[in-house]
């Protein structure tokens, strides 16, 4: 069955050759957008959607998120906030209580916030493993995520844990051979914590290479917490992401503007953290790449909304509305190398969310209220 949707106050395509256009339709055929223009230019269909002039954009796309995990750390973030600083030690706390998880009760919690994702918009999510780190626990993890998601992310990587503590090494050499091995047939990406406490840059370089040889592409944590060399390998291996970008160095800004890696900002790890958020807008007018993403996890970022993470944007990282929107869209499905989501053009996804709103700007401007009237995801309203 087609569906037009018409009357659209203003669409906001994601395409550069479409821009906004305002008065406005698409027409879906077989999950794809099949026709974008004029409403009084509308073909027909066989089933209408009214859009009462509301703001019509592309379903967010987000491209980092931690959702197969077990427990929660709300009295680490209630710490956080009377002072403690954020180490990213507690993810072995997240680990121990997945462990200890069944297989239903892990995918129940992930498909939870899977639902919870999609009626704020988001169409398209990218899940990571990263709290199991056994080859039995990362394999399950990815095996449920895959469930979920087309985009899985192999993030043995994340810390070393508590039983590797004093041979970090062999854990390395478990992650880039045993257990690689084991998780690629369920994984279309490799990952790795390149931190300080995490993983260094030698090590990294040993995960993300051998995450390359077994066909899987390569998204890099990089520069959360300090300055490292996260984000000059991220680039040199061809990664498609860099995700996190805090801490960077002009070498590290001119690296990614040369190059076809997307910086992947999360400000509400920042916001849960209360740390120094990203500068967006040095690496937008540097010419990067930027896309935004929720982070969400137990530990340091605990939010399914995209709708929030574009109000932090454009009030925290000095983004103006129309570039956060289009960091959660367009820049999101870069980070993934798509090209078939986060824009609203013909042979596009037809991934479409309507806002309670007449248009983008609300969702920066009224931060915190459910703007979301209707989402389509491959063309059927949800």
């Amino acid at each position: 069955m087609s569906l037009v949707v018409t009357n659209i106050g203003e669409l906001f395509t994601g395409d550069d050759e479409l821009g906004t256009l305002h008065h406005a339709a698409f027409v879906v055929d077989g999950g794809r957008v099949a026709w974008v223009g004029a409403a009084a230019q509308a073909p027909a269909a066989d089933e209408r959607l009214d859009a009462d002039g509301r703001a019509v954009l592309p379903g967010f796309v987000d491209s980092h998120a931690h959702l197969v995990f077990a427990g929660d750390r709300a009295a680490e973030f209630a710490a956080r906030m009377n002072g403690e600083p954020y180490t990213g030690g507690g993810i072995r706390t997240t680990v121990a209580a997945t462990r200890a998880a069944s297989d239903d009760d892990l995918g129940a919690a992930a498909r939870r916030l899977v639902a919870e994702m999609r009626r704020q918009g988001t169409t398209t999510v990218e899940v990571k493993s990263g709290y199991g780190l056994t080859v039995a626990d990362e394999v399950r993890a990815l095996r449920i995520a895959r469930d979920l998601t087309d985009e899985t992310t192999f993030l043995g990587a994340h810390v070393v844990p508590a039983e590797y503590a004093d041979r970090p090494d062999d854990y390395v050499d478990l992650v880039a051979g045993p257990m690689l091995d084991a998780v690629a047939p369920y994984a279309r990406w490799v990952d790795v914590f390149c931190e300080r406490g995490a993983f260094d840059g030698e090590q990294t370089r040993q995960i993300l290479t051998a995450g390359l040889k077994a066909g899987l592409g390569v998204r890099v944590h990089a520069n959360q917490l300090t300055a490292g060399p996260g984000v000059r390998l991220a680039v040199e291996l061809g990664a498609a992401s860099a995700d996190h970008c805090t801490h960077l160095s002009d070498a590290d800004v001119d690296a990614l503007a040369g190059s076809s890696t997307v910086a992947t900002l999360l400000p509400g790890a920042e916001f849960s953290t209360r740390s120094p958020y990203p500068d967006a807008r040095r690496l937008l007018d540097a010419g990067v790449t930027v896309a935004l993403a929720t982070d969400c996890n137990p530990g340091s970022s605990y939010t399914s909304s995209m709708p929030f993470c574009i109000a932090l944007a454009v009030r925290e990282m000095r983004m103006t509305p129309a570039e956060a929107v289009r960091a959660a869209t367009v820049g999101g499905a870069r980070a993934l190398r798509r090209d078939d989501i986060g824009v609203l053009r013909p042979g596009a996804r037809a991934d479409a969310v309507v806002l309670d709103a007449p248009s983008h700007l609300h969702l920066a401007y009224r931060p915190g209220v459910p703007l979301i009237s209707t989402v389509l995801h491959d063309g059927v309203p949800q």
